[in-house]
């Protein structure tokens, strides 16, 4: 089976062509990214087939483009971590919309498209998937929007379709603007004290490269269609992830809890349910 895997070089992309490469062996993988530079520097290289594209720019068959991939699984999105810019809106989601379409209408067995827990807004609790979606910021707006779009398109076909929600994050490759990265930078330049909010959030958290195996399970499957969760389903203080990882890393910096506010944009409890993914993944 071919399998297409865009924004192959992000931060998600390059630890799924990873767990692709060694649990799908019957699977040709093409790889595509707008970072041609960028692939060439990493280990999985030279195992897949990869291929430039930035499909912003383009208006082409992408499904002749990537030599008719029966499988797609979609993780490309520029601008973040800006959530509430209207580019999103503006040019990623017709963008996006547009570049599937092409799979979607041409012949594409199956496809899988990340999504955000931003698509839930300020719910808080534990938030299934068939909790209505509320986006607050331009980013989950354009998720949302995307998702309900390739619905309509998909209808009654036989096109197999996932929506994979992401939630919290952390890992090798994470933008070094997030909270761990920023941490692991103050430590390493030897300072006394690291600036946050007060750390009182409740968060579903991650490893990167756990995440990328479940979107690889998800994907390849097909008992469960639609939306799926892809988190761990333990709220977690931010407060608290700090601290494991500051003893993980024997480190002596105190925490400077208050000294940033706390984000309008997100609930101050909020996690996944993982029912679905616990099925897929037994």
């Amino acid at each position: 089976m071919k399998i297409l895997v865009t924004g192959a070089t992000g931060f998600i992309g390059n630890h799924v062509i990873r767990y692709l490469l060694e649990n799908a062996k019957d699977c040709d993988i093409i790889a595509t990214s707008a970072n041609p530079e960028k692939a060439g520097t990493l280990d999985w290289f030279d195992k897949v087939t990869y291929a430039a594209c930035d499909f912003r720019k383009e208006e082409v068959n992408f499904f002749d483009k990537f030599n008719r991939p029966e499988m797609v699984i979609h993780l490309a999105w520029s601008g973040l971590p800006n959530y509430s810019a209207p580019f999103h809106i503006e040019e990623n989601l017709p963008a996006n919309l547009s570049f599937l379409k092409s799979f979607i209408e041409n012949g594409v067995k199956k496809i899988a498209v990340v999504g955000t827990c931003y698509e839930y807004g300020l719910q808080e609790g534990c938030l299934a998937e068939d909790a209505p979606s509320n986006p607050v910021t331009m980013y989950g707006l354009a998720k949302d929007t995307l998702r309900r779009s390739l619905e309509l398109l998909i209808g009654n076909n036989t096109v197999l379709f996932n929506w994979i929600r992401i939630f919290y994050l952390y890992g090798p490759g994470q933008n070094p603007s997030a909270l761990i990265p920023l941490l692991v930078h103050a430590i390493q330049r030897g300072e006394k004290v690291f600036n946050m909010s007060g750390g009182a959030q409740l968060r579903d958290y991650l490893p990167v490269e756990q995440a990328a195996g479940y979107i690889c399970k998800i994907a390849l499957q097909d008992k469960i269609r639609g939306i799926v969760n892809c988190c761990s389903g333990n709220p977690v203080s931010i407060k608290n992830l700090v601290e494991s990882r500051i003893k993980e890393l024997n480190a002596g910096i105190a925490l400077n809890l208050g000294y940033y506010p706390y984000p309008n944009y997100e609930p101050m409890a909020f996690w996944g349910d993982n029912r679905k993914l616990r099925i897929i993944c037994q």
